[in-house]
């Protein structure tokens, strides 16, 4: 498919949920906007395939959508209104464990704070100052590192607590075992060492969202966000532009502004030469985490939980205790295979009967691997199934696996398989892609050359505030543009 117009205010490169985020604020203003995506659908991590058989249909990447449905931007759209409906599981969260026992996180602080014995007090009085002012949280955290706080005190205690290894806080703040464990579970979709500083961060983010908005599953799909996403950038006179990959800039047409919604290695490969040196110089230096193995199934009944209440939960946390999963996690960043990894898996057919032909079931899991890992996991992740529901492997119909190779071919923003965008370290965490007021923008004015005058720009999860789907990076690189005369250009 071809650009229709010789000339845009802005193109943006990438149809994942920052991309088309970025594209829908600047289209808000009214500038003429297009969108370019490689594949013939949009998404990038928000896709749904029949990855098994017939019918059967799996996310590809991202399932459960705490931060989706937490979004100051996406609740500012009306998504509903485009065939976007959440689901939302009894519990947010199940952790079960060897001794057949299970621990839930549920919306309600109170319910699930009944089954921590000596931590019930000290886990109410952490979440409820918090989740009571969840809708000013999540803007300060959502926001880039650098701003001006409007809940100066509020950030503060989160952020002091985010400055902490996920250890050191689930051992500050709880004495008990499952109280830890749970936290650590969480912690443990950062893919970051858990010993390691400010690995709370993106425990305490989902934790807190667990309570003030849920872990809820888009029906029909992760593929409904994006194209309710992409339905309303074209109800503002957007355009979509697929199966067309970009592979330099003289490729496009001419424009005020180009976003990335591209991770700093593909940047380099199609714009290098265009960026200043000290830009392309910090790019390089870039840090990409650790793979994923994901696998899919499809199953001829529900998993067959020791513990019926992990049936409950829409996301099931399978690590064990606290000091396995801190095991499992710290090792996959040393590069090292665990034989009992953890593993996160989602059973989206207990509450969307859509995803499957009747009476039938799917279910998504995967654990963290070393980057770009060619390493077989298979028997590994459906073992530690096994250890939580005997039985489970009886229920299996076909099953499919996706090693970080093949995630990477499917979006090419998984770079070795890492989902998240780049390394979630102490640095990268809050400085992404690099150390800079404004990290969004590639070239300044001082940049610019008399042959080509375009504006280059990131706003891809490589970027402030990090992965997850939740559009706020698109958001955030868009306004700064705004801000800094795109809405004058014409």
């Amino acid at each position: 498919m071809e650009f229709t117009n010789k000339y845009y205010d802005a193109i943006v490169i990438g149809s994942g949920p920052n991309g088309l985020s970025c594209a829908i604020a600047l289209a808000q203003k009214g500038l003429s906007v297009a969108v370019v995506e490689k594949f013939a659908t949009v998404g990038g991590g928000t896709r749904t395939q029949e990855l098994t058989l017939p019918g059967f249909l799996h996310d590809v990447c991202s399932a459960v959508h705490p931060l989706a449905v937490a979004s100051p931007f996406f609740k500012s759209l009306p998504l509903h209104e485009y065939g976007l409906k959440w689901l939302y599981p009894q519990a947010e969260v199940a952790h079960p464990r060897d001794d057949g026992g299970v621990t839930l996180l549920k919306r309600s602080i109170v319910d699930t704070a009944k089954s921590f014995g000596r931590d019930q007090s000290s886990y109410k009085s952490f979440f409820e100052p918090l989740v009571a002012q969840f809708d000013d949280l999540m803007t300060e955290i959502l926001a880039p590192p650098l701003h001006a706080p409007k809940h100066l005190s509020l950030l503060a205690k989160f952020g002091l607590n985010a400055l902490l290894s996920a250890n050191s806080f689930a051992r500050l703040h709880f004495r008990e075992e499952n109280t830890r464990a749970l936290f650590m579970g969480i912690a443990a979709h950062s893919a970051a060492p858990l010993t390691h500083f400010a690995s709370s961060a993106a425990g305490l983010a989902l934790h807190i969202a667990g309570h003030g908005s849920g872990w809820p599953i888009p029906e029909g799909g992760a593929k409904n966000i994006s194209l309710a996403l992409a339905s309303y950038f074209k109800s503002l006179g957007g355009e979509l532009v697929i199966n067309r990959e970009i592979q330099s800039l003289v490729e496009l047409p001419k424009s005020h502004g180009i976003f990335f919604d591209l991770t700093p290695r593909q940047i380099l490969k199609i714009a290098g030469a265009s960026l200043p040196k000290h830009i392309a110089q910090s790019l390089q230096k870039f840090q990409y985490g650790p793979g994923v193995f994901k696998m899919d199934w499809a199953l001829n009944s529900p998993i067959p939980w020791k513990n019926p209440d992990c049936a409950l939960a829409g996301t099931v946390h399978l690590g064990g205790s606290s000091q396995e999963i801190i095991h499992s996690e710290n090792a996959v960043n040393a590069g090292i295979l665990n034989a009992r990894p953890f593993v996160i898996l989602s059973q989206p057919t207990l509450f969307d009967p859509t995803r499957a032909p009747s009476d039938l079931h799917i279910a998504w899991a995967y654990c963290h691997v070393p980057h770009g890992s060619n390493h077989d996991m298979r028997d590994t992740i459906e073992n530690q199934i096994e250890r939580f529901a005997p039985g489970f492997k009886k229920t299996i119909l076909k099953s499919s696996c996706l090693f970080p190779k093949d995630l990477e071919s499917r979006n090419p923003n998984l770079i070795g398989g890492d989902i998240s965008g780049g390394l979630v370290n102490a640095r990268q965490i809050f400085f992404r892609p690099r150390l800079s007021l404004n990290p969004y923008r590639l070239t300044g004015p001082d940049d610019l050359s008399e042959d080509d005058r375009r504006q280059l720009w990131i706003c891809s999860s490589s970027t402030p505030p990090g992965p997850g789907v939740h559009g706020m990076c698109g958001y955030h690189a868009a306004q700064r543009a705004l801000s800094q005369k795109m809405a004058d250009i014409r």
